[in-house]
């Protein structure tokens, strides 16, 4: 299903087919798949994250940039809050809702990872030259790989300096601290929000939730470049490295489900262990 853009779009797509009598979803396997924003300091275009933790980022207070205080990094508040939260930060008390954060089966993230890690990708020089202007991010010059990463759903078109230190310590804040932001979207909390609700009445198994993010474009600007021009400047290659990853990623986990479905129709993938001394 493509659920459309944006968090509202994606809530009521998945909603739909969820409730469809048609169909008995009971079992299946969900691979939420799309392309992204990355963070230049872990990966760069055409890499893929699968994610522990899908964290949303329009559910929140929010002051004007022109009247953020001088000693705030930004102006996102958790909702209740009277400041900025850092990672470790307890943003439970007062109120809040339930669709802020969600957890992933972190085991079946692990598989998907060593799943797709032996993927083949073409390559594309006018996204590695794009990334060349990311000197000072590792992982904008690294090449492209899959990978664990949180995710941030927000179906505000967020870009800057500013707003990726925001959504590294958003992440941490609604996760633990030991969790990294890599990608952002446009989706992820909506379709969690429906499949979580559909978990209630049985018609979905939230254990077997998977969500893979590719990354497009970069969060932030490079140096000597600004803001607006991070968040208007084209797609190299036309997104074309993402769309490929976001496909061969994917494909590589949806095939290993089928083609073991007389076991993981009952049992959930895992890593094997390996053996200790």
């Amino acid at each position: 299903i493509c659920t459309g853009g944006g968090v509202t779009n994606a809530t009521a797509s998945i909603m739909a087919l969820g409730l469809d009598p048609r169909f008995d979803l009971s079992a299946a396997y969900w691979v939420i798949a799309g392309i992204a924003g990355g963070d230049p300091k872990d990966l760069t275009i055409g890499s893929g994250a699968w994610a522990r933790y899908v964290i949303d980022g329009d559910l929140a207070f929010e002051i004007d940039a022109r009247e953020i205080p001088e000693d705030w990094p930004y102006g996102m508040i958790p909702l209740g809050a009277h400041a900025p939260a850092a990672p470790g930060d307890d943003v439970t008390q007062g109120w809040t809702v339930d669709t802020s954060s969600f957890t992933l089966n972190a085991g079946l993230a692990d598989w998907a990872v060593a799943t797709s890690k032996n993927v083949s990708l073409p390559t594309y020089p006018a996204s590695r030259k794009f990334s060349k202007q990311f000197k000072v991010f590792e992982g904008a010059l690294s090449e492209p790989d899959v990978m664990l990463g949180e995710t941030l759903s927000s179906s505000t078109y967020w870009h800057g300096e500013r707003f990726s230190q925001w959504a590294n310590d958003w992440v941490q804040v609604y996760s633990t601290p030991k969790m990294n932001f890599m990608t952002s979207n446009m989706e992820d909390s909506g379709t969690l929000t429906a499949l979580y609700r559909l978990a209630r009445i049985g018609r979905v198994d939230a254990d077997r939730v998977m969500v893979l993010r590719t990354v497009s474009n970069y969060t932030q600007q490079p140096p000597g470049e600004s803001a607006v021009w991070s968040a208007t400047a084209d797609y190299p290659d036309a997104g074309l490295p993402a769309l490929e990853s976001t496909y061969r990623y994917g494909a590589a986990v949806v095939h290993a489900l089928i083609e073991n479905w007389s076991v993981y129709e009952s049992t959930l993938p895992q890593l094997e262990s390996k053996a200790g001394p």
